[in-house]
């Protein structure tokens, strides 16, 4: 009986190891693990090119209203020296 018993397991164990993946399964596995992390730092990578591109395009739009600003700021000053030295401003 423990004859018998002692075969069973090992019979058991072998029967387990067989079941395992097979090299071709591993490969495969292996292949898609890294196309699937190729695919997610490719997206990392343009999700940070569109976060630059947005930064740069409202710098850009900053910059345009503050050189609106200064441009309607300078061209107040110029005509409030023109009132004041004495020339008619056209209104």
């Amino acid at each position: 009986m423990k004859k018998l018993l002692g075969l069973l397991v090992i019979a058991g164990m072998f029967t387990f190891v067989a079941c395992g993946p097979s090299a071709d399964e591993i490969e495969t596995k292996r292949i898609a693990d890294s196309t699937h992390i190729a695919d997610s730092l490719a997206k990392e990578a343009r999700k940070a090119d569109s976060i630059a591109k947005a930064e740069a395009a409202a710098a850009a739009a900053a910059e345009a209203e503050k050189n609106k600003q200064d441009s309607i700021a300078k061209a107040e000053a110029e005509k409030g020296k023109k009132g004041k030295s004495g020339r008619r401003v056209k209104n």
